[in-house]
């Protein structure tokens, strides 16, 4: 038997109401002559009142049908009480019912099926049939030897669909919570679904075992329905046995395509080297990033605890100066690994710093406004469960926002507004953060705590404290820390060369899509190179975004302005000359070819 069917059983003795809430449209794995099957709560409870508890009688009634006899006979619930199993009003009902629980001619259960709807159903009628009900359960007389009650058994949704007053210091009404299969009931769902597979039979006693226990693990959180659906699943889908971690792994992202089991060995392999053409100067987050992949390709991520994990497939926290890649290196794991941008997924931190935007990431509850357009986050990995997501600037956040993150790094899922779960074992996490930098001063000044003359240990050790003292300390949540573990990546600054680097990667965009769109061809003179590199290279403390704008002030405004000067023709070659700085900004000096 369940718990919660143990629960009944003990206390039917003394107590003649029950409440049964929670997960109440499930299905329950009852044993029949050594066979698990798997019946609907109302004919659960049916089989354990009449096997159990030697019930004769067991009822059933539902707002719109009435009646109906789950087992017994319509003679047996005539003389119970039941003068019609038709009947629907509520009023009739409650005074039928007086009847039932009284009875001393056949033991008798009865249950009151979705209790929940009943106010939508007989709304006129509700308050005085809880009101007879309510008086029912003090005036109920238990029967037999032993003495047992005839008990009546309310199924709702949500313990709060009953008035609180029906319960409130009522000794004669049991609330009991059903909770999802615990480790026990999906061991036997797990052993009843999995030999229907093919190739169970072929598999030698010791890997069945090891099959149901991953399992069993895999499905922790899963109704007794969705378990049935993952088997059905793998049935239609030819899965064998031996695979049915990837029935799982489908059931829960809801895609058949794999990216992941996609992957070049090649690409990874030479993973390095495809990172650094787009993020430059970043030698140990190139490193990190790539042995997160590798390590992903593998699916060993979270491996040390759960051969079956559900964490995300990588976790990374990117730290340190802006403009320094940290948001170029999300996008390039994105068109790494899942092969474009598109899977690229950017939460600005700084728009959920009050309480109530935690809505807006996994959607309202029931009865708020935005309810049926559910969360931003939820609905994005349900669209695409393959995806770098990026938290960016995680301090920026309302601490209540953290416990989201604490569930997806810990279990690999969040549950929306709506009570939908959604998966983020096939998604990297990345999350962005400038502690360290700088501190606010108490009169909301800013002081620079790292400067570009630091070296990179120098910045790092700084980086890394600030980050331990806000979550220590300042947050008081050393258990986000805990899950991020090693995974933390502190940036340098760009350095000298690096900064060329990027300087040369974005003329080369410039030219590049001045060719694409308008077929050009740009060429710019040495000493006109000379003019942009002491320009935008002259301080490198903002970052790749700093050597860009001042690209833009010295050679991309300028260059527009002498191009409808020039008015060139497609197949044209603009070539600059010389770079004059002038009093409202630079001016290119420049011909047609």
């Amino acid at each position: 038997m369940t718990r919660w069917a143990k629960e009944i059983s003990l206390y039917m003795s003394s107590i003649p109401q029950f409440i049964l809430h929670g997960n109440v449209y499930d299905i329950y794995p009852y044993k029949v002559n050594d066979v698990v099957v798997p019946y609907t709560l109302r004919n659960y409870l049916s089989e354990f009142l009449t096997k159990q508890e030697g019930f004769g009688l067991v009822l059933v009634f539902e707002p719109l049908y009435g009646f109906k006899v789950l087992a017994g006979t319509e003679d047996l619930a005539k003389k119970a009480g039941i003068r019609r199993l038709e009947e629907k009003s509520l009023a009739n009902v409650a005074d039928m019912l007086y009847e039932v629980v009284n009875n001393k001619e056949v033991r008798t259960g009865v249950i009151i099926d979705f209790s929940s709807r009943l106010p939508q159903v007989n709304g006129r009628e509700i308050d005085e049939f809880y009101y007879k009900t309510f008086r029912l359960s003090m005036e109920a007389v238990p029967s037999g030897i032993p003495a047992k009650y005839n008990p009546v058994i309310f199924v709702f949704e949500k313990d709060t669909d009953l008035p609180h007053w029906y319960t409130a210091n009522n000794p004669m009404v049991k609330v009991i919570s059903i909770p999802k299969p615990d480790v026990e009931i999906r061991r036997y769902i797990a052993q009843a679904v999995l030999q229907r597979l093919s190739g169970w039979q072929e598999l030698g006693e010791q890997e069945k075992k090891s099959l149901i226990e991953g399992f069993v693990d895999q499905t922790s959180g899963l109704c007794g329905k969705e378990i049935l659906s993952i088997s059905r699943l793998a049935m239609s889908g030819n899965i064998p046995a031996r695979e049915i971690n990837e029935a799982v792994r489908r059931y829960k992202v809801g895609v058949v395509e794999n990216p992941w089991a996609k992957l070049s060995f090649e690409k990874l392999l030479d993973a390095e080297e495809l990172i650094k053409r787009r993020v430059k100067g970043q030698e140990k987050a190139v490193r990190k990033v790539a042995g997160i992949l590798r390590r992903a390709f593998y699916n060993l991520s979270g491996a040390q605890f759960s051969r079956y994990s559900s964490k995300p497939k990588g976790i990374l926290f990117f730290a340190g100066p802006t403009g320094t890649g940290k948001t170029e290196l999300a996008k390039t794991i994105a068109e790494l690994i899942f092969g474009s941008e598109s899977s690229y997924i950017r939460f600005d931190m700084s728009e959920f710093a009050q309480e109530h935007t935690v809505h807006r990431l996994i959607g309202s509850p029931p009865g708020y406004v935005g309810y049926e357009h559910g969360g931003e986050l939820v609905n994005a990995i349900k669209q695409n469960p393959f995806s770098v997501v990026l938290f960016d600037e995680i301090e920026k956040a309302h601490p209540r926002i953290m416990d989201i993150f604490l569930q997806i790094l810990d279990d690999g899922r969040i549950t929306s507004g709506r009570g939908e779960t959604v998966y983020f074992s096939e998604a990297i996490i990345i999350f962005t953060s400038n502690l360290g930098i700088y501190e606010v001063l108490p009169d909301g000044t800013k002081k620079m705590r790292v400067k570009y003359e630091n070296s990179y240990e120098e910045i790092e050790k700084e980086v890394l404290e600030a980050i331990k003292d806000y979550f220590y300390f300042r947050l008081g949540r050393p258990e986000i820390l805990n899950r991020l573990g090693e995974n933390i990546v502190v940036f340098d600054f760009i350095r000298e060369g690096p900064a060329l680097e990027i300087l040369n990667k974005m003329l080369n965009n410039v030219s590049g899509k001045l060719w694409d769109e308008h077929k050009l061809r740009l060429e710019i003179g040495e000493r006109t190179m000379e003019v942009i590199k002491s320009y935008c290279l002259r301080d490198l403390s903002m970052g790749g975004r700093g050597i860009g704008n001042r690209l833009e002030e010295v050679l991309i405004t300028p260059l527009s302005n002498l191009l409808f000067d020039l008015r060139p023709t497609e197949g044209s070659r603009v070539v600059i000359e010389d770079i004059v700085a002038e009093e409202y900004g630079y001016r290119l000096i420049g011909r047609l070819e």
